[in-house]
């Protein structure tokens, strides 16, 4: 979730964050404390649903995974954390690792949208959490900048950058299908959400 913290209440276990969290609540738990967030803006939501819609309907029609969106957390043992990513997909070869209301170890791809505040918590210790936990690939779409940086885990267990082919676009190596050209993210309004998709999967579906 990248949207600023808006205080914390506390420390607790694992078990009894989720006894106290409820959908209306976004928060996360790291390091035994819980880290209450604000709701998040219009863009950050519109820019989010826009990536939910595209991410979902290719992981549907390639049977290839599930995408949630937060408020969903994704528990790693690492540090220990639970954490709401924007949007995480988990491959089906995976998905024992779903349960009622969290993922119980790394997602396959998490997105997050970069917000001025987050930008630092985002880059920073996500980014080294998300990597020591296994979180094979790791996505950072930041709207104010129109940038897109996309990261792969390597078997050297380090993040390595996706580089954008000869048109600009990044490919999900997780993701098959998925793909983002960064001037999206800075247009307004936003491309076509269901359209947008709809060609990505033809597309897909023609290699």
């Amino acid at each position: 979730m990248s949207v600023p913290a808006a205080k914390t209440v506390g420390r607790m276990t694992f078990e009894e964050f989720l006894d106290w969290l409820d959908e209306d609540t976004w928060a996360e738990w790291v390091d035994g404390e819980v880290i209450v967030f604000s709701p998040a803006s219009l863009r950050h939501q519109d820019l989010r649903d826009f990536l939910l819609v595209i991410m979902r309907v290719i992981a549907e029609a390639t049977g290839t995974g599930v995408v949630l969106s937060a408020p969903f957390l994704m528990r790693l043992p690492t540090r220990p954390s639970g954490r709401e990513p924007d949007l995480l997909f988990v491959r089906k070869e995976h998905l024992d690792r779903l349960r009622e209301n969290y993922l119980d170890g790394p997602a396959d791809l998490v997105v997050e949208v970069v917000s001025p505040d987050s930008i630092g918590r985002d880059r920073g210790e996500k980014f080294v959490e998300y990597e020591a936990a296994g979180v094979a690939e790791y996505w950072l779409v930041d709207p104010d900048r129109g940038q897109v940086e996309a990261y792969h885990l390597g078997t050297d267990g380090r993040y390595h950058p996706i580089r954008p082919d000869r048109r600009g676009w990044l490919h999900s190596a997780e993701l098959a299908g998925f793909r983002l050209n960064p001037a999206w993210v800075a247009q307004t309004p936003l491309p076509p959400a269901a359209a947008t998709a709809r060609r990505l999967v033809r597309r897909r579906l023609r290699l």
